[in-house]
């Protein structure tokens, strides 16, 4: 698959939606990078402590709230990604503003039920 994913807000815990997408978007063929506050894998994906300049980013899903994400505006704008998925209680209207000011799609949805109704 094409669709290179950054899953930002990434989380060891297997009850938590990020650990869940990431394991679903690897079962679905999906090239997955992971950034979290905790150092582990996730499905044979290695989540990232540190922010890296990953290539060819196709979409940011993000699983940060609104307050946390503030601190991450620069990095996902210079990614340069197609789009980027605000799941459920990450929505963030100034947020919205800034990706459109830079020409990068949004969606307000959730991950695993794009991937289950193959609307990723």
């Amino acid at each position: 698959m094409n669709k290179k994913t950054l899953v930002l807000g990434a989380s060891l815990n297997s009850n938590r939606y990020s650990n869940m997408a990431i394991n679903r978007l690897v079962n679905n063929g999906f090239e997955v990078v992971a950034y979290g506050l905790k150092e582990g894998e996730v499905s044979e994906i290695k989540i990232d402590t540190y922010l890296k300049h990953y290539e060819n980013i196709d979409t940011v899903t993000i699983y940060l709230n609104p307050k946390r994400q503030k601190e991450y505006y620069n990095y996902i704008i210079s990614l340069h990604p197609k789009r980027v998925i605000f799941n459920p209680g990450t929505e963030n209207p100034e947020f919205y503003q800034i990706l459109k000011d830079n020409n990068i799609a949004f969606e307000v949805a959730c991950t695993l039920v794009l991937l289950s109704t193959n609307q990723y």
